[in-house]
């Protein structure tokens, strides 16, 4: 069943576009209804306010954040660990995939489709 499901994920149309100017708190809920998965942004290693956008973001944090970085897609075939990364090259912002409570951060080595589905040891 795995092997079909990430087929599956390669060929669904689902995709996560992430544009600049949003609040955090779209993002991750865009995120969330996309994926069921939370997304969540830091601020150093603290937990950003959601309230924030990423030009925002941008004043409180020692790390330089790029507000004005290309759209960022993301699809369930991409790996958790990609994904991260994605953010913080086209953005320079650090967040972590986390299961739908937000409790767990789900393993880098998955696909999104994968930890959507809780394919991964909990």
């Amino acid at each position: 069943m795995g092997l079909l499901n990430n087929l599956k994920d390669k060929f669904n149309k689902a995709e996560f576009t992430v544009a600049p100017n949003k609040k955090l708190k779209t993002i991750s809920k865009e995120f969330l209804d996309a994926f069921d998965l939370q997304l969540v942004f830091y601020k150093g290693s603290i937990i950003a306010d959601g309230e924030m956008t990423l030009a925002a973001l941008n004043k409180k944090t020692t790390k330089e954040v790029n507000a004005k970085g290309d759209d960022l897609k993301i699809k369930g075939s991409t790996k958790v660990g990609d994904a991260e990364k994605m953010f913080d090259k086209n953005f320079g912002v650090t967040v972590q995939i986390k299961d739908k409570k937000g409790q767990i951060c789900v393993p880098n080595g998955i696909t999104i489709g994968q930890a959507a589905r809780g394919e991964y040891e909990k």
